[in-house]
């Protein structure tokens, strides 16, 4: 079955890994956010990106969260030590993919190639996209001031209330090279447990990608990212209650409003049913939380078998 999963962040990335569990790998395209990516210490970092192709080569670090496993800090306390910036941590194995991206970048490859190749050299047999090869940024407005993404989530802890999210960058921005060809043959489209404004929200922002979601005739079933009204990990549940007005799975759905048929949520918000019913999205009930193999295989049942009423 032909597959395409928008997905960004650690949900996203874990998402990622329980559908390839459930549906051959070389069937799959993970679209992936860029909004976040950044400049540490002169090399270029993805962060979902990363979280993605990590998850898929069985590299990422489950305790931590983000990151490879078995990671070592050696640069790192050598940068600090030396009076650097510190404050985005990179691991030494993580710097190294961050070495050979960069390098490829400034070569004036892009985006869209460095990460099929870094893909087949970690021996991921799913075609993971940025959803823009061209620069989009997510920035974040609170009353202590504008930050992008990843200054204002790991600098400043996401602690600051955030007012609005917009996307620099998303006017001129075109979809990578595959990423409409992906949807155009897709025989089902799924997104992620990602935060829907800063993970989903910038993929989104690409007018094409939107537009071929909303055309779409095959089904599309979002998962929700939050669990009795909160997130696993992350802001989004505070993002939402401040910018969509609340944490139910209504307010979730309203997210992606005529992009999804089925959304997808835990069983501790079963009472937010008939809300989800009422904005012509079809209710699905199950256990979300993604704690090892057979969580995930439960979930993509889930998945599919509300995939299947569409088809």
């Amino acid at each position: 079955m032909r597959t395409v999963v928008l997905a960004g962040g650690v949900g996203g990335g874990r998402f990622a890994r329980a559908v390839v569990e459930s549906i051959p790998p070389a069937d799959v395209t993970v679209i992936g956010n860029v909004g976040d990516d950044l400049e540490v210490l002169g090399v270029h970092v993805s962060p979902d990106l990363d979280s993605i192709l990590y998850a898929l080569a069985g590299l990422n670090d489950e305790e931590r969260g983000w990151g490879r496993a078995d990671e070592t800090w050696n640069a790192l306390d050598t940068v600090s030590a030396l009076g650097g910036e510190t404050w985005f941590r990179l691991g030494d194995r993580d710097i190294g993919l961050h070495l050979v991206r960069t390098e490829a970048l400034r070569a004036g490859r892009a985006l869209s190639d460095v990460t099929a190749e870094l893909a087949r050299a970690l021996g991921v047999e799913s075609a993971i996209l940025p959803a823009t090869d061209d620069v989009l940024r997510t920035w974040i407005d609170t009353e202590a001031g504008t930050f992008s993404l990843e200054e204002w989530f790991v600098a400043r802890g996401h602690r600051d209330e955030v007012d609005a999210v917009r996307f620099e960058g998303a006017q001129a921005a075109r979809p990578a090279p595959g990423v409409l060809e992906a949807i155009a043959a897709v025989e089902l489209l799924l997104v992620a447990p990602s935060n829907p404004f800063v993970s989903i929200g910038p993929i989104l922002a690409v007018a094409e990608i939107r537009a071929a979601l909303e055309r779409r005739r095959v089904p599309a079933v979002a998962v929700s990212p939050l669990i009795g009204g909160r997130a696993v990990k992350g802001p989004a549940d505070g993002m939402l209650a401040r910018l969509a007005g609340g944490t139910s799975p209504a307010h979730v759905a309203g997210c992606y409003r005529g992009l999804v048929d089925t959304l997808v949520f835990d069983e501790a918000d079963e009472g937010g049913a008939d809300a989800v019913a009422e904005l012509g999205v079809r209710p699905v009930v199950t256990r979300t939380l993604m704690r090892d193999e057979d969580a995930r295989r439960r979930l993509m049942e889930s998945v599919l078998e509300a995939a299947g009423a569409f088809a």
